[in-house]
């Protein structure tokens, strides 16, 4: 069995620690078993570890992503990158052509594709291996893992199964799918035995893979990648799912929740204080994350949330804070907060002048015995001023050390790297006519190759 974890998402629906770089499964504000604040995707890799599952488990994830996964999950983790965001099918198609051609995996394979931050207790994952036995008992294309209802909720899609249908043989047979029914249908349903759809479903590969050639869709994971930005904007749940004509349900009785904004959030987050601040005693059912330096007090209000970032600050009511995904899905500000497989950088001040030119300044934390690519700009000079720590440069095919007060100046088109000795962190000042994250041209990754180009 192999397992597909989707690690999608536009990073508004916890706007502002959220962004298009650190979706709400990177959030660090969950507390583990030490004590110790992890994110919904550390979590969930954890999950999947302690039910034998990680060597198995592949994330697909959109290239926006890959450094915030590598930093949190390791350099080790499988990833299937998406070239563009387009949707579940298309993700999950891409997924199919890399395990097929790239992995030589069995056309008889169980594929298990699911979100990659439920909150779930750990039955879940056991309960999840239950999806290959059912493919092979019942014979169906398809076996959704569906959760037993604990409310009459608005906000899921439910499985409906067939009249009478009892699961005393472990399974369901699905009759229809309804995507977030108003509360007197979602009463009626679960009267119907209806579940939650929870997004988890399994398929032999060569399902997929069938219904790929039918569609005139390529099966090969090269030319998938070429042809992806033409592939159609789908989920896979109206591509797959629901034209398919055999589909089973497994029943999950646990504790299931989607995270997905800040008042369901805010429920499984233990500290009400999360960073600088003060909450009066006044003030209940509220809760403060805060990632800046300068401390926010809380005085006299309840039943809000209020959370900051260098994306900004929230205030809000938390039974209206779902509905900031609308407020913001308009906003294309820049992330001014990423993590890296190196360490991670904060952007302190960004201007743009009358006359076209951008001055970007960044904070930058680059972890011990980690390294920057070797890499070059197109668009930008950067001057570094390193504040604290070591480590070696190679700037142009020099080596060289560095540490504490130097202060180097990157002209565009100049080659350079970074190994951290010990942690460092660096002031950075770009200037320059268009400031993106996407002007950079990696050369080498690993430091070793890198250092094998130097001649000085």
């Amino acid at each position: 069995m192999k397992v597909v974890l989707l690690s999608g998402g536009s990073g508004k629906r916890l706007w502002p620690l959220s962004n298009d770089s650190r979706s709400k499964q990177f959030l660090k504000i969950l507390k583990n078993a030490d004590g110790h604040l992890e994110s919904m995707i550390q979590r969930v890799w954890g999950q999947i570890g302690e039910a034998g599952l990680r060597e198995h488990a592949y994330v697909a994830t959109s290239k926006p992503q890959v450094e915030m996964i590598y930093s949190q999950l390791g350099s080790e983790v499988n990833l299937i990158v998406e070239p563009e965001r387009r949707d579940t099918f298309p993700a999950i198609a891409l997924a199919a052509a890399f395990l097929y051609s790239v992995e030589g995996v069995n056309l008889n394979e169980t594929i298990v594709v699911m979100p990659v931050d439920p909150f779930v207790e750990q039955s879940f994952f056991h309960r999840l291996k239950e999806l290959e036995r059912v493919l092979e008992s019942a014979g169906t294309d398809l076996a959704l893992m569906g959760v037993q209802p604990t409310y009459p909720s608005e906000k899921y899609g439910y499985i409906i199964p067939k009249p009478d249908e009892g699961d005393g043989r472990g399974f369901i047979e699905v009759q229809s799918f309804r995507e977030k029914p108003c509360q007197e249908e979602a009463e009626a349903m679960i009267r119907q035995n209806g579940l939650w759809n929870c997004g988890v479903f399994a398929f032999k590969l060569d399902f997929l893979i069938n219904i790929l050639i039918a569609n005139e869709l390529p099966i090969q994971y090269d030319e998938m990648l070429k042809r992806y930005g033409r592939l159609p904007k789908i989920s896979f749940d109206y591509e797959v799912v629901e034209r398919a004509n055999r589909v089973a349900a497994v029943r999950y009785e646990g504790s299931w929740k989607d995270l997905g904004t800040w008042n369901t959030l805010t429920e499984e987050i233990e500290s009400s204080l999360i960073g600088k601040g003060i909450i009066t005693d006044s003030s209940e059912n509220a809760h403060v994350i805060n990632e800046l330096d300068i401390p926010i007090t809380l005085l006299g209000l309840s039943d809000v949330v209020v959370a900051a970032s260098p994306d900004g600050i929230l205030v809000a009511d938390k039974a209206a804070s779902p509905l900031i995904k609308d407020v913001m899905k308009h906003s294309e500000q820049r992330p001014m907060y990423e993590e890296r497989r190196w360490g991670r950088y904060r952007v302190l001040d960004y201007v743009k002048y009358p006359d076209g030119r951008e001055v970007l300044t960044k904070r930058i934390f680059i972890a011990a015995g980690k390294n920057l690519s070797y890499q070059y700009h197109s668009l930008r000079d950067e001057v570094w001023t390193v504040v604290s720590g070591h480590g070696e440069m190679v700037l142009n095919e020099r080596h060289f050390s560095i540490s504490a007060g130097d202060v180097l100046t990157i002209p565009k088109e100049n080659k350079h790297s970074l190994l951290a000795i010990s942690d460092i962190e660096i002031i950075e000042v770009q200037t320059g006519s268009e400031l993106i994250e996407e002007d950079i041209v990696r050369l080498e990754l690993e430091w070793n190759e890198i250092v094998q180009l130097c001649t000085v």
